[in-house]
């Protein structure tokens, strides 16, 4: 094995490291506790522990299909070469160095699409129209989508003839139906992925619609049933175990969709060096956004959580349902997606449902979504000329 590789190697899983932690530190570690902290249902500090905990769980079990779609999805006709890997991870992580220094969330995804793309090109690469219409899709709709059902839970949730008894676990149940459809990489046979739903299939040896819609629909059930015991006994109480459940169920999404911005990169090179696997490469991404979340994620977490709406327990809980839905949407189609996008989006669609648009700060989200729209385009126009100058 060619020892200049080996040391290119090593350089591009440092600056991948690198990028893990910024994610950690930036939109992975502090998106999806935010609307919990902002109801003062946990400490910012304890935050980010559990958040760097789940999601080093969903980089190691779920982190696959945006790996690959980073990796070698973007950009036909090339692998990038070790260089380029190099040059994509330092250009991403800086711009979201300057993000969580300044307290606007930039948008990761946009960032390290733009810049493998802009590298890619650069170097001979066409473009993949059709994977390019898909992300762009996810992008323009995750504001309208997860703020549109975040504004109508939280409409709903204070009204006297939607009893929080019943709707509170009416939306743990769809949760619930959700989470037994997400498919987990140590549920499957040989080295595919599987679902819970599918593990029932193998365990009762029947196939077939029926059976998937039976075991979704007593998975949702129980699920329901719980929460409303718990609810109906202590309802503040109630309340705060379900913020906290969701907050977790989306660190745990956030850790299995950007991990793959980290690490995809990464995933070609592996035929090259031989002897790295790509299980072994998830685990370092999931440790790297572990220790970003432990050590840098608190200052976003405080801003996200104090400075785009006044936020409480039912609108924390309005924000993170469609939160979740849309992480495992974009996991399942292998796209990768902004959580700052996603949270941000349900946090202003939530805290208006109630306050009105005075219970959101009108210069922030411009500012936010300046940021985002910037993101993409520069770090593709900067990766395009570094590339084209340097390699």
């Amino acid at each position: 094995m060619d020892p200049a590789l080996i040391v290119l190697f090593v350089g591009a899983a440092l600056a991948s490291l690198f990028m893990a932690w910024v994610i950690g530190a930036g939109s992975s570690g502090a998106t999806p506790f935010a609307p919990a902290v902002g109801a003062n249902a946990i400490s910012t500090m304890r935050a980010a522990f559990l958040v760097g905990i789940f999601g080093f769980a969903g980089a190691v079990t779920q982190g696959g299909n945006v790996s690959e779609a980073i990796g070698s999805g973007l950009v036909g006709g090339i692998s990038l070469p070790v260089a380029g890997v190099i040059l994509v991870l330092v250009l991403g992580a800086g711009l979201m160095v300057i993000g969580i220094t300044t307290g606007y969330p930039i948008a990761t995804a946009f960032t390290v699409t733009g810049a493998v793309i802009g590298v890619g090109l650069a170097l001979g690469g066409t473009p993949v129209w059709s994977k390019y219409q898909q992300i762009a899709a996810v992008w323009v709709l995750t504001p309208f989508v997860g703020g549109g059902i975040a504004f109508t839970i939280a409409s709903l949730l204070p009204r006297p003839y939607v009893p929080e008894r019943y709707s509170i676990p009416a939306l743990a149940g769809l949760v619930g139906a959700v989470l037994v459809n997400v498919q987990f990489s140590f549920l499957g046979e040989g080295s595919a992925s599987g679902t819970v739903r599918g593990l029932g299939h193998r365990v009762l040896a029947i196939d077939g619609l029926a059976v998937a819609v039976g075991i979704t629909g007593l998975a949702a059930l129980a699920v329901a049933t719980v929460v409303w015991w718990d609810v109906s006994r202590d309802e503040r109480g109630g309340l705060r175990r379900m913020l906290l459940a969701l907050g977790s169920l989306v660190a745990f999404s956030a850790g299995g969709s950007q991990v793959g911005l980290a690490v995809g990169p990464l995933l070609p090179l592996l035929d090259e060096v031989g002897v790295v696997s790509t299980f072994t490469v998830l685990v370092g991404g999931g440790l790297g956004m572990l220790v970003g979340s432990w050590t840098g994620a608190p200052r976003m977490i405080k801003s996200l959580a104090r400075d785009y709406s006044s936020l409480g327990p039912r609108r924390s809980i309005s924000a993170l349902v469609p939160s979740f839905l849309i992480a495992q949407l974009a996991v399942l189609l292998g796209v990768p997606v902004s959580f700052n996008e996603i949270v941000v989006s349900a946090i202003i669609g939530s805290g208006a449902a109630v306050g009105g648009w005075d219970a959101v700060d009108a210069r922030k989200v411009l500012v936010t979504v300046g940021a985002w729209a910037g993101s993409f385009g520069l770090s593709f126009m900067l990766a395009y000329a570094a590339a084209f100058l340097l390699l």
